[in-house]
């Protein structure tokens, strides 16, 4: 045994004078060449090759590496055999990913990668205006070299695509508004935002189910439609405008439309934008997946009709006048300066929606709310700016019961079916709200026997008093759903037209007038 050791220690004596003496006679400039030509003829004769993507790049961020931790987290708390959990500011998910130097296996149109997390501790701390992280963190992507196209052309701007999507998923989403007099926040955003947490959904919403499938479907294709919007030469927006009575739950279906997308929503308080410039910064600011609301728009500032508003002036000004789209002219239809400061224009606010400026961003909805569709001017309604327009009705009998659904837990079965019936024949006749419906179950809903009694109460006489008064919205409270739409659209589109009509009618007849009075003088003479 003493012989072993004794052979051992001069075995690495050897070893040690062999490599003292290697160092002394190749300098170290010639053992890197080496090593350098050796990894050449590896790699020359190797089916692999590896990227770096390292979290730091320079002193900044690199995105990339955010974007391959946030797609690996999606599979690896399946496959991955050691995790580690995090939870970012504003997130209401735990995302998993890779450990230290561990490795997972991903599959991209057939085509199969490894990816391994490197983590190694930062040898010297390089001077810079912010300190480095002590560890020395990034992804080394294995791959085929048959497959390096693919890869480069495709798979990483997928990564990126899909890491979007989990982040937006993970992250709550915002309700901003507009800060007010156009001040900047402390980053320097005219933007505030709280977090977005209104509970409403398309299956709580207080509507007839037919309706509500038409909204989620038309949606569903705007947001899976940047292709189409592509191919027909389209900015990639979309408008809705809401309108009708109050209470009838045009705040909830933004918020519903706000959940169903997964969509940021940006409150646009008009009343707090001084000028049409500060309102095209606004839009500027907004992200993409978002939805630009305007509620009350026929409230916040003078944008009526402009037709109606010149009836009783001297001389109608033109929308294309330029006085009238720089907000100089005259009249109640200009946007001039009121006591505010307000100086926005109906053209500015045509151009926000449809102009130029409206499609600096991608894949966002525009919703105008009103309680009165006959006062905004037409041109706000046209496609293109408005695109759907949804009438938020008085409660009928299927919103009635996703109602009493919601409030008390009933399901169809649970409630007589001679209570079902007297329902239906009354609630057409009693054109509650569906405020007002919800109102009526909130404060029974300890005793929901007593609720459904009491609400039928409610139905049946107010019903009866309309009846009476004649305050039905036709013939016995029959008028459907279509035909208010019809008609009130059709008082706030073609009245336009039957006063330009009567303008040019009475200019007609002014220049008959003149020309009788011409052919009277000259028999005179």
């Amino acid at each position: 045994m003493k012989e072993y050791w004794t052979s051992l220690a001069s075995l690495l004596g050897v070893l040690a004078f062999c490599q003292s003496l290697m160092q002394s006679i190749f300098p170290p400039e010639l053992r890197f060449a080496f090593l350098k030509f050796f990894n050449r003829i590896f790699h020359l004769f190797s089916t692999y090759c590896y990227f770096d993507i390292t979290e730091i790049d320079g002193v900044n961020t690199n995105e990339l590496y955010n974007a391959v931790q946030l797609y690996l987290s999606s599979s690896v708390s399946i496959a991955g055999n050691r995790l580690s959990l995090t939870r970012a500011v504003n997130s209401s998910s735990i995302t998993f990913g890779l450990s230290n130097n561990d490795s997972i296996i991903d599959t991209f149109n057939g085509v199969t990668v490894l990816w391994e997390h490197v983590v190694t501790q930062r040898q010297t701390q390089t001077f810079a205006w912010r300190p480095l992280p002590e560890e020395k963190r990034g992804f080394t992507l294995r791959i085929k070299k048959k497959n390096k196209t693919l890869i480069l052309n495709s798979y990483l701007d997928y990564i990126m695509e899909r890491a979007n999507e989990i982040r937006r998923k993970n992250q709550d989403r915002l309700l901003y508004t507009n800060s007010r007099g156009g001040s900047l926040d402390s980053r320097g955003h005219p933007w505030e935002s709280v977090p977005f947490k209104h509970p409403s959904t398309f299956d709580t919403l207080a509507m007839d189910p037919i309706k509500k499938q038409q909204i989620m479907d038309d949606l569903l294709d705007f947001a899976e439609g940047q292709l189409f919007y592509q191919k027909t030469g389209r900015a990639w927006k979309r408008g809705y405008l809401l309108y009708g009575p109050p209470g009838t739950g045009k705040s909830s279906m933004i918020a519903a439309m706000a959940n169903y997308l997964g969509y940021d929503i940006y409150d646009l308080e008009l009343t707090e934008v001084h000028s049409n410039s500060e309102l095209r910064k606004l839009l500027m600011k907004t992200s993409s997946k978002s939805i630009i609301v305007i509620e009350d728009i026929d409230c916040s500032i003078n944008l009526t009709n402009r037709k109606k508003n010149s009836t009783n002036a001297v001389t109608q000004k033109s929308y294309y006048d330029p006085e009238t789209r720089t907000g100089s002219g005259s009249g109640s239809g200009s946007g001039e300066e009121s006591g505010n400061g307000n100086t926005i224009t109906l053209s500015g606010l045509l151009n926000f929606t449809d102009g130029l400026w409206s499609c600096c961003g991608s894949e966002r909805i525009f919703v105008f709310t009103t309680n009165h569709i006959e006062k905004l001017d037409p041109a706000l309604l046209r496609s293109g700016r408005m695109d759907m327009h949804i009438y938020m009705s008085y409660c009928n009998f299927p919103s009635l019961k996703i109602l009493i659904k919601n409030y008390l837990g009933y399901k169809e079965e649970d409630v007589n079916d001679d209570v079902w019936k007297e329902m239906e024949r009354v609630v057409d006749k009693a054109e509650m709200t569906p405020a007002d419906v919800s109102e009526a179950l909130i404060k029974n809903r300890r005793d929901k026997e007593k609720a459904i009694r009491e609400l039928l109460d409610d139905l049946k006489s107010i019903g009866e008093r309309n009846v009476k008064n004649g305050k039905l919205r036709g013939r016995n409270g029959n008028l459907t759903e279509l035909e208010i739409v019809v008609e009130q659209e059709k008082r706030a589109i073609v009245d336009s037209q039957n006063e330009e009509d009567g303008n040019n009618n009475d200019e007609a007849e002014e220049e008959e007038i003149e020309l009788e009075d011409n052919i009277c003088k000259t028999r005179e003479d």
